[in-house]
C-alpha cells in the first residue's frame, strides 16, 4: 500500500504533536487507598524510573513507575515520623540515581532532619540517619535536597540553632549514608531570612551547588542565590534575583525553585507579589514575567527548561515548555506542584501535585516530555 505525501505529512505532524503534548494526568494514590496523602516530590533515575515521595499523616511513602508514568506501583512505606512536617512545601524530599534512592523528612517533634536510603530501587529502606548535627534546629520543617555527580547530595534547610532563621546545609558524598558537619550557607544582616519559605538547591555536573531562598531585608521579601564551587564546603556571597522588590510584613510561604541548564547555569523561578518570574544564569540575564500565580517549580533538559505553577492554591496547574510559546493547563484543583527530570537526560520530565480537599487529597502526576 502506497502513502501519498499528504498522508505522510499528516502522520508526521500527528507524531510531533504527540511528543509535544503532556500525557493525561495519572492518579498515583487515591484518597481511598491512602487517606491523607499530600506534598508529593519526584525523582527520575538514569534508567527513566520515576519515584514519587509523599507524606500521609505521620508516615512517608514512595510510589514507583517503570513504564514512563503510565502506571504506578502500590505505595511502599519508607518510615514513620512523629509529627511529620507536612503542608505548604513541607514534606519529604527525594533524589535518585542508578545506585540509590534517598528520602529526607523533618519531625516537628524532634526538630530533626532525617534521611532514609534504598539500594534496591525503593523496595526496602534503611535509616533514618540525622542530617543536622545539633538537635531540634530544623523544627520549622522546610528544606530542599539535590543530587549531583558521583553520589554527591546536598541538603539545605531553615535552621534555628541561633534562635534566628538562617540557611544551613550538609553534604553527603556516599549517596546518603553519612552526612557532613553542618555549614551555614547564609546569615541575613537583618538577623533572619524569611521564616516560612522553603529553600531550594540544585547541583551542576561539575559539582557546583546552588542554594536559593527568600530573604528578609529592609522590609523586602526577595529571592537570593548563593553557590559553592567546592562541593558544599564553603559558599560565596549571595546575589538578589530580579529587578523588583516585594515589600511584605509577612511570610508568603512560597520559596520558588531552581534547576541546572545544559550549559551548567542555574535557572530560577519565583513569586514576587502575585506574579511568577524566571531568570537564567542566576539572575545575570533579565527576569521574565510568566504571569500571575504561586508555588512555581523548574526542571531542565538538553532541550531547555520546563516550568510549572498554579494560578492560585486549588486552581489551575500551568506548564511552560521550551517548545511552546503559550502556557498549557495541565489540571484543575492543584496544590503544590513539583517538576523534575533525570540528571542523565534519560527518561521523562514529570510533574506531580496534590489534588482535592483534605482529608480527601490524592496524588496526581503527568509526564510532560519523554
Amino acid at each position: 500500500m502506497r502513502f501519498n505525501s499528504v498522508v505522510l505529512l499528516s502522520i508526521l505532524l500527528s507524531a510531533i504533536a504527540t511528543t509535544l503534548t503532556a500525557a493525561d494526568p495519572v492518579c498515583v494514590v487515591t484518597s481511598e487507598s491512602l487517606p491523607g496523602a499530600q506534598q508529593p516530590q519526584v525523582a527520575v533515575d538514569s534508567t527513566g524510573h520515576i519515584f514519587v515521595a509523599f507524606g500521609a499523616n505521620e508516615d512517608i511513602y514512595v510510589c514507583k513507575s517503570v513504564d514512563c508514568g503510565k502506571t504506578y506501583a502500590s505505595p511502599i512505606k519508607v518510615g514513620h515520623v512523629t509529627k511529620l512536617a507536612l503542608g505548604m512545601r513541607r514534606g519529604p524530599r527525594i533524589v535518585a540515581n542508578e545506585k540509590s534512592v534517598v528520602v529526607t523528612a523533618i519531625s516537628h517533634e524532634s526538630g530533626n532532619l532525617m534521611a532514609w536510603r534504598s539500594e534496591d530501587g525503593g523496595e526496602t529502606w534503611s535509616g533514618p540517619v540525622d542530617v543536622n548535627d545539633q538537635p531540634k534546629v530544623a523544627r520549622e520543617g522546610l528544606h530542599g535536597m539535590a543530587m549531583g555527580p558521583d553520589g554527591l547530595i546536598f541538603c539545605t534547610w531553615l535552621d534555628l540553632r541561633n534562635d534566628r532563621t538562617q540557611i544551613y546545609g550538609a553534604r553527603s558524598q556516599d549517596g546518603g549514608k553519612t552526612w557532613s558537619k553542618n555549614l551555614r550557607v547564609y546569615e541575613s544582616p537583618s538577623g533572619t531570612v524569611c521564616e516560612c519559605c522553603h529553600p531550594s538547591v540544585a547541583i551542576s555536573d561539575d559539582g557546583t551547588i546552588y542554594v536559593m531562598w527568600r530573604n528578609a531585608l529592609d522590609g523586602d521579601r526577595d529571592m537570593y542565590l548563593a553557590k559553592s564551587e567546592d562541593s558544599g564546603q564553603t559558599f560565596g556571597l549571595a546575589d538578589k534575583l530580579g529587578v523588583g522588590s516585594w515589600k511584605l510584613n509577612a511570610c508568603p510561604m512560597d520559596g520558588g525553585d531552581l534547576a541546572i541548564a545544559a550549559d551548567g547555569s542555574p535557572i530560577t523561578v519565583w513569586r514576587r507579589n502575585q506574579q511568577i518570574f524566571t531568570s537564567v544564569a542566576g539572575g545575570l540575564e533579565p527576569e521574565r514575567l510568566l504571569g500571575p500565580g504561586e508555588q512555581p517549580s523548574a526542571a531542565a533538559t538538553s532541550d531547555g527548561y520546563y516550568l510549572v505553577w498554579i494560578n492560585r492554591r486549588g486552581g489551575d496547574l500551568l506548564l511552560s515548555t521550551p517548545k511552546t510559546i503559550d502556557t498549557t493547563q495541565l489540571s484543575e484543583n492543584a496544590f503544590d506542584p513539583m517538576i523534575t527530570a533525570s540528571r542523565s537526560g534519560n527518561g521523562p520530565v514529570v510533574v506531580a501535585w496534590e489534588s482535592g480537599k483534605k482529608p480527601e487529597t490524592m496524588i496526581m502526576a503527568s509526564v510532560v516530555a519523554n
